[in-house]
């Protein structure tokens, strides 16, 4: 793979020790990696945009986190039902507002 153009980074709860645990896990931030893979190849995007879990970014409350880079956009609260919205908001250039935190 080349260097993605965008890259998805979904909360996973895992901590420096390890462990597996908080918000985003009890929310199945598992899920939305294969989701949001899964959607890319609908979209024929997975040659440009990669999605990696991440161990926890501290914002529990918030969860699941949804961060995308290189444009600093950090999501909030993020289900299946928002992958679409997200993904279409990527390919214009533009945020979801009512996900941004």
């Amino acid at each position: 793979m080349q260097k993605p153009k965008n890259h998805i980074f979904v909360c996973a709860s895992t901590r420096l020790n390890g462990k597996v645990q908080g918000s985003c896990k009890n929310k199945d931030s598992h899920n939305l990696v294969a989701m949001f893979t899964e959607a890319l190849m609908d979209r024929d995007l997975e040659n440009e945009v990669m999605v990696t879990s991440t161990g926890c970014v501290g914002l529990c409350e918030k969860g699941p986190i949804v961060m995308i880079y290189p444009e600093q956009v950090w999501y909030g609260e993020v289900t299946e039902d928002d992958i679409d919205d997200i993904l279409d908001a990527l390919e214009k250039g533009e945020i979801v507002d009512r996900l941004s935190i």
